[in-house]
């Protein structure tokens, strides 16, 4: 019996960005005939991003490819499990296993001197050094661009950071990932050791952090990929 077709994705974004970042993956992926959906994660907790994407995978009315930028892995990684997930893309993002958080993922490596993270405010809301913003976390787009992005993104809760997952939906699902190679804020060898433990499969993009934003023909064309591979299984 034939899978039934993959015409579904459900897109997550991370932290400093919102869903609006994924317009250019959307454009690409609804030429081609799919269904997307872009969350707005309110950012306050794993649990609450969940919860937001859950409601998002609710929606669909068949398999749906799963994809997370960033922060976002770590909440597919979590929704993941829902069963209209067939398989999850992985943008630049951490991919944590039981237990493991983005935080323990992020301390792996020493930072990129572009790499502008900046420690919880008084509301222990992290955001990300405004002089370090098109550098290190979008060093491909335009600096209008870049203003726009850096002035449109989430009040990031640092305890979604330390909240470890609870059941990684790679060990049960299908999953691809995109590495950036150019990444000053997840450095690529964090990436490449993430995906390369749990049998991810991978391309290689020459971009920033926000690749998906640069270059979301390369990132839509890979998740088109993955679908068509599920339907064919």
């Amino acid at each position: 019996m034939k899978t039934q077709s993959v015409k579904n994705v459900v897109l997550v974004h991370g932290a400093f960005a919102d869903g609006s970042g994924y317009k250019g993956v959307y454009e690409y992926l609804t030429n081609l005939g799919y269904n997307v959906t872009a969350v707005q994660n309110p950012l306050t907790s794993l649990e609450d991003d969940v919860k937001a994407t859950k409601l998002a995978l609710d929606l669909q009315d068949g398999p749906t490819i799963l994809a997370g930028h960033s922060w976002g892995g770590v909440v597919i990684t979590e929704a993941g499990t829902h069963p209209n997930v067939a398989g999850l893309v992985y943008i630049a993002a951490f991919q944590p296993d039981n237990g493991e958080t983005a935080l323990q993922w992020f301390q792996t490596a020493q930072p990129a001197p572009e790499n502008g993270v900046l420690p919880p405010d008084g509301n222990g809301i992290v955001y990300y050094d405004k002089a370090k913003y098109h550098a290190g976390f979008c060093g491909d787009v335009s600096e209008a661009e870049a203003r726009f992005m850096y002035a449109s993104q989430g009040a990031f809760n640092g305890a979604c950071f330390v909240t470890p997952v609870t059941d990684a939906a790679w060990k049960h699902k299908p999953s691809y990932a995109v590495i950036a190679t150019e990444d000053k804020t997840i450095i690529p060898d964090i990436q490449h050791a993430m995906y390369k433990r749990s049998n991810t499969q991978v391309i290689e993009v020459q971009g920033s952090h926000a690749v998906f934003i640069a270059q979301p023909e390369k990132v839509g064309a890979f998740i088109d990929q993955a679908a068509k591979e599920l339907s064919a299984n």
